[in-house]
């Protein structure tokens, strides 16, 4: 027994050296951080800074969760209005407009992005939609339609945990298409802080696609399968979206449902892959999404601590993990890119939190910050800018700020 014993202090002692080699082995990145570069005018505040990007010019843009948010009841519906707005800054932060105010869903701020040809992208959460902005400012596409009912209070924010299993849907009901197609769209839930997600997803009809699913795919009909979605652009909170070199859009649908949407650059829905679970191809929650310049697509899955790499077409070609709970990513552009991503361990993002550096194969290349309220730290990272390789853009939802982060070269 005591052999016994000893053998197995002696395998507990090698694993957790091993587990703290690893741990340092991941380079510290040396950088400075300035907290105050958004200058706003008298009577304008920031709330939850949800998504923060910019433009060939350098401008900044700031999707973020403020303004008066309201909430009409009239007999079984809840109408939603406000609670979200886009502000434009110069390259210096000097505020210079709003777009959008008022706008029909601008509901809960999740993500802004720009396009390379400069038009602005909105995620909103609660609307569930992504809407076009084009540079000056006027609506282009509007993806997905805000839900005429809300469920209230929301559900529960966290990711549902590592190995619980995920029960297949319902049959095809009969003379269903083939594949089951799509089902009804669920209940869109307003998100506490969004940076987490449970929520409902859409409700499908029928069962896996015909044929089985390809390899790290799903194909491209929302089935039965729990987080699958429907077919078209029926999102249930959004998280995220991004672009290939041919215009094609990749919507990250990610709270409620459990998936990535593929659309033409007209909008015109072409197919989306995954589910909810833990296999290569499933995710528990979709929380942010990048493509690299040869259209492999990059997708942060937090609950199951790791980034998916696919194809353009769903298949799965390789995971990235030794990142932490991925919460945002970014691909610098240029012809050595890199990604960053942010980690927040921990549901008030005050106690585990970094952003890493990796390169597109998976090898992290180091890391920088920690969690905290003060400058250089992190709290909730929910969006991340890298027009720049070594100087960043960071939006934090807890700490109601960007940081304007600039790396320092290693010695």
């Amino acid at each position: 027994m005591n052999r016994l014993v000893k053998l197995f202090l002696i395998a507990t002692a090698v694993a957790a050296a091993g587990a703290l080699g690893y741990a340092q082995s991941v380079p510290e990145i040396a950088f400075d951080s300035v907290t105050d570069l958004l200058k706003f005018p008298d009577n304008l505040y920031m709330g939850e800074a949800a998504g923060v990007a910019t433009n060939s010019r350098g401008d900044i843009f700031l999707y973020t969760r403020t303004g008066n948010p309201t909430i009409s009841l009239g007999t079984s519906r809840a109408i939603a209005h406000g609670g979200s707005r886009l502000f434009q800054f110069d390259r210096n932060g000097k505020f210079t407009r709003e777009i959008g105010n008022g706008a029909y869903g601008f509901l809960q701020a999740q993500q802004v992005r720009v396009d390379p040809r400069d038009n602005v992208w909105i995620v909103d959460q609660m609307s569930t939609q992504v809407i076009k902005f084009d540079p000056n400012g006027r609506v282009q596409m509007v993806l997905s339609r805000k839900p005429e009912v809300l469920r209230v209070p929301t559900l529960s924010l966290t990711p549902t945990p590592a190995g619980m299993p995920v029960q297949p849907g319902p049959p095809p009901a009969a003379g269903g298409p083939p594949g089951g197609g799509g089902g009804g769209r669920g209940a869109a839930e307003p998100g506490g802080r969004g940076g987490r997600g449970g929520g409902d997803q859409a409700a499908g009809r029928g069962g896996p696609p015909a044929g089985g699913a390809p390899a790290g795919g799903f194909g491209g009909r929302g089935g039965g399968l729990p987080g699958a979605g429907v077919e078209g652009e029926s999102f249930v909170r959004p998280t995220d979206v991004a672009w290939d070199a041919a215009g094609n859009i990749y919507v990250a649908d990610g709270y409620g449902n459990s998936r990535v949407a593929k659309y033409e650059p007209s909008g015109r829905y072409i197919k989306s892959w995954g589910s909810r679970g833990s296999e290569n191809g499933q995710f528990n929650i979709v929380h942010g999404i990048a493509i690299d310049a040869q259209g492999n697509v990059f997708v942060g899955d937090e609950g199951n601590k790791r980034v998916q790499v696919f194809d353009g077409e769903g298949n799965h070609k390789r995971n990235i993990t030794g990142v932490g709970s991925p919460t945002a990513l970014c691909i610098t552009p240029g012809p050595r890119q890199v990604l960053y991503v942010a980690h927040t361990g921990d549901a008030d993002g005050m106690d585990d939190a970094a952003i890493y550096k990796v390169d597109l194969n998976g090898t992290v290349i180091g890391k920088f910050g920690k969690a905290g309220k003060l400058p250089k730290e992190f709290g909730l990272v929910n969006s991340i800018d890298c027009r720049s390789e070594n100087e960043l853009l960071i939006g934090e939802l807890s700490n109601w700020r960007v940081q304007k982060v600039t790396l320092k070269a290693s010695r």
